[in-house]
């Protein structure tokens, strides 16, 4: 027995009923502007209303790369933007580097698969000498006093670190740099200068981290760290890193540049939710869901990158959290880490490496080239 319906009179904006056919007030519906479309799954990530949700979904995963190794002749340059439009993105997301640059952040998520932090791995002095330097970066907070402040954001002390970092960062290359090389400096320079946020803003986003990624591969196409590294890379670099930049937004309260408001991931870090979701991949206990659970929070959050980013991000933001972070609350419904860490490395690829406000910062030269 077909259930009742009721019409009312529409009059002159009377429609069809797709029921019964008979007329009725509401307007007959559009016609489908894609009849031919065929719906996929659910998406792995509960994306911002827009177009971007079906490009990410229909983005193949981004595969790991073998690294090209620079070789001689040289021709070390000051590197430049080149990025403006939209067209510019669009032909280095086609570019030979971007498919290596991406692969590169691909074999780093790869490299920490299922590890933890503190397990075992080869450190080489190259290693050790990057992580040096970004715990002196640390200790310059420690010895610059805050000013006085009286705005939620940027405190401007943080201009006095940012010109005391830059000012040694020639002098850190050369620590890293073979003679045969140590003319890389004036291309590492620049990508290393704008791996901490902007001095003038004060403010720092995910184009900054970016650029901390590609000093990284400028160092790796170098030679100076080579892919036995890559996981220390991630445990023991990149954490540093990460605690250098909390140490910076906490200390300076450094502004989210660019930031999507609750529909970003995160105000400020990308990378740390791709390689933490790849730790975590074929966990016995851990889920994504499990980031509601405070004792795993407790008790992990040292060990899993994933894990300390979701407490920082409770510390540093009062309230709900599926309110504030809608789109990681709406990870956490995901299935497995697999299918997390598959879909973060789309979302990167489409909205940091092809959005024109951040990849226009983005620099090319000898070693990052534009093709």
């Amino acid at each position: 027995m077909e259930p009742q319906h009721h019409h009312h009179d529409g009059g002159a904006t009377a429609g069809t009923c797709v029921n019964c056919g008979g007329p009725t007030s509401f307007p007959t519906p559009p016609p489908d502007p894609n009849p031919n479309y065929i719906p996929i799954r659910a998406p792995a990530v509960n994306l911002p209303p827009t177009n971007n949700r079906e490009v990410i979904l229909r983005t193949p995963v981004p595969q790991s790369q073998q690294l090209l190794l620079l070789t001689p002749p040289y021709n070390f340059q000051t590197p430049v933007k080149k990025i403006h439009k939209q067209n510019d993105v669009d032909q280095f997301q086609s570019s030979p580097t971007c498919q290596n640059f991406l692969g590169f952040i691909v074999s780093l998520s790869e490299s920490i698969r299922s590890k933890k932090l503190s397990d075992s791995c080869h450190v080489s002095p190259s290693v050790s000498s990057i992580v040096e330097i970004l715990q002196t970066l640390s200790g310059f907070v420690d010895e610059i006093p805050l000013a006085p402040q009286t705005s939620r954001y940027g405190n401007l002390a943080y201009r006095t670190w940012h010109e005391r970092m830059c000012c040694e960062a020639e002098s850190f290359m050369v620590r890293l740099l073979t003679k045969e090389i140590e003319a890389a400096a004036v291309e590492l320079v620049p990508y290393f200068t704008d791996s901490f946020g902007n001095s003038s803003r004060i403010d720092y986003g995910t184009g900054h981290e970016t650029n901390f990624a590609a000093w990284l591969y400028c160092l790796a196409r170098l030679g100076v760290v080579k892919e036995e590294d890559y996981q220390a890379l991630v445990s023991r670099v990149f954490v540093t890193y990460l605690d250098l930049m909390r140490k910076l937004q906490l200390t300076y309260c450094l502004e989210p540049a660019g930031s999507h408001g609750v529909w970003g991931l995160d105000d400020h870090h990308f990378l740390p939710f791709i390689f933490g979701s790849s730790q975590l991949i074929d966990h016995k206990y851990m889920k994504p869901k499990s980031i509601h659970n405070e004792d795993i929070l407790e008790n992990f959050a040292n060990e899993y990158l994933y894990l300390s980013c979701i407490v920082f991000i409770k510390k540093v933001k009062k309230g709900v959290f599926a309110e504030h972070s809608p789109m990681l609350d709406d990870i956490s419904g995901v299935p497995n880490w697999n299918k997390v860490n598959s879909g973060l490395l789309k979302m990167y690829k489409i909205e940091v490496l092809q959005k024109v406000p951040i990849m226009q910062h983005f620099l090319f030269g000898s070693i990052i080239q534009w093709q």
